[in-house]
């Protein structure tokens, strides 16, 4: 029999999930009862909704296992999922002159909150099936989302290459998931870390779960849907894809590798350094051709995935904290850069590196937004990117191979090439017919306020980094 007792503790576990099914009930009923009407009220409830449970990360967290321990609890799946959510917040802000003038806003909210629901349970899983089953209702909306400019042919391609390459993905992870069952006899984390044993087809099923990982991520050469995804994509859509659903996967596959595969970390180590090298060597190569900005920030993230593996090479709990320090402090910086592209590209329609020359003199704010943005994505100093960088690059050394720290390090040349080249045509390329001053609602300029001062100061605020590697020592591996 449930106790009051237990009952509160299982709310307080779930309340993420909870307060997002919330806000999806919300929005069904809103589209039911006032169709589109008083818009503006309900965008401002789903924020603050949103900005609840970004808070929550200040509650005391429930540590538990339930649902027959497929659902964890604790406090760094807590610190996650705030992330997220203030992702989705942030991203909701960014959006907000698009989605006011969009007929289909309640629409957009319903497709992106129930894919942050299902990344929820696949950061919370403990058990492999609630893990493809989060990884599933986190995906199919997102290929719907993909689609949203339905008179554009381009948004109709991205969304077909992504319900394609995810399929192709989730079929090889579940196969991969069926031969380490078949291997260890069971599903939970736990357990399969103590019952597997290294043998030809527990690594074959490890390497198609590895694979699937490798697809959700778009590491290198696992990439191929990226760019044209991104492109096709609308930028809110994009800038959700860019971050929140990597994040996601990133989170659960830095778990996953050292919890329950550390019998295969050789088979592992090797995986992980390949990818470094192709996804960091081509994400770079790639970016330095491209015009249109979605596509250039597509094949950056490509680049800066080569560097979050870098971390995992590391050893425990510190090379986790790096890893969701960069994720943190690259929230900020990816979405302050897609937030000023959304916003032009909403009132002018261009997106291409061209289309900014001489934007400085027009939209000084906004240049200048984006600018540190594309600074903080390249490690420059004093941004909160450096750091980001900087300890990523610390906690991968220890173990990795000499030539490939020093391959990341000269790649880290080339990628200040590439962000620069943009930063030039705002600031000091001519142009005869710049883009006109840019006006926009105060919702978004709060965003992006708040990205700004938090590329300018992460970096400085100890406290930051000092709670996440003690959960990160609490709770990894």
């Amino acid at each position: 029999m449930i106790t009051m007792m237990m009952l509160t503790d299982i709310l307080l576990a779930l309340k993420h999930e909870l307060i997002i099914s919330l806000i999806i009930f919300l929005l069904l009923f809103w589209k039911i009862r006032f169709d589109n009407a008083h818009s503006e009220i309900l965008m401002g409830l789903v924020n603050a909704l949103l900005l609840v449970a970004v808070l929550f990360v200040w509650f005391e967290p429930i540590e538990t296992l339930l649902f027959n321990q497929m659902f964890g609890s604790n406090a760094l799946t807590q610190f996650q999922k705030s992330i997220l959510s203030l992702a989705m917040l942030l991203i909701s802000g960014l959006s907000y002159h698009w989605l006011k003038n969009n007929a289909n806003r309640i629409e957009f909210y319903l497709l992106l909150l129930s894919s942050l629901l299902g990344m929820f349970f696949m950061i919370s899983s403990a058990n492999l099936l609630m893990f493809y089953l989060g990884l599933e209702l986190s995906t199919i909306p997102l290929a719907a989302a993909a689609n949203f400019d339905l008179e554009k042919r381009k948004s109709s391609e991205a969304a077909m290459k992504l319900i394609l390459s995810s399929s192709f993905s989730s079929a090889l992870l579940l196969l991969g998931v069926s031969f380490l069952y078949g291997c260890s006899g069971t599903l939970q984390f736990s357990e399969m870390s103590y019952a597997l044993v290294v043998s030809p087809l527990s690594q074959f099923g490890f390497i198609l779960l590895f694979a699937g990982f490798a697809f959700k991520i778009s590491a290198v050469p696992f990439h191929l849907w990226t760019a044209d995804v991104y492109e096709g994509s609308p930028v809110p859509v994009t800038a959700f894809l860019s971050f929140a659903s990597k994040a996601a996967v990133m989170f659960v596959f830095v778990s996953v590798l050292n919890q329950v595969f550390q019998s295969m970390v050789q088979t592992w180590f090797l995986a992980i350094s390949i990818l470094v090298f192709l996804s960091i060597g081509i994400g770079n190569l790639f970016a330095l051709r491209q015009e249109n900005l979605k596509r250039f920030l597509a094949f950056s993230s490509i680049s800066q995935i080569g560097y979050i593996l870098i971390g995992i090479l590391g050893d425990g709990s510190q090379a986790a904290a790096s890893i969701y320090y960069f994720l943190f402090i690259y929230l900020f910086s990816n979405l302050a850069a897609f937030g000023v592209i959304g916003i032009v590209s909403e009132q002018t329609g261009k997106e291409s590196i061209s289309d900014f020359k001489g934007f400085y003199q027009n939209n000084k704010f906004l240049s200048w937004v984006l600018a540190i943005a594309l600074f903080s994505l390249a490690g420059v100093p004093p941004t909160a990117g450096f750091f980001g960088k900087f300890f990523l690059l610390i906690a991968g050394g220890a173990n990795a191979y000499l030539g490939l720290m020093i391959f990341a390090a000269l790649n880290l040349v080339v990628s200040f090439y590439y962000y620069l080249r943009v930063v030039k045509a705002i600031f000091m390329d001519a142009n005869e017919s710049p883009l006109p001053k840019i006006e926009f609602d105060f919702t978004p300029k709060i965003a992006l306020y708040f990205c700004l001062a938090a590329i300018l100061l992460l970096g400085f605020y100890g406290p930051i980094y000092e709670h996440i590697v003690h959960i990160s020592k609490a709770y990894s591996f």
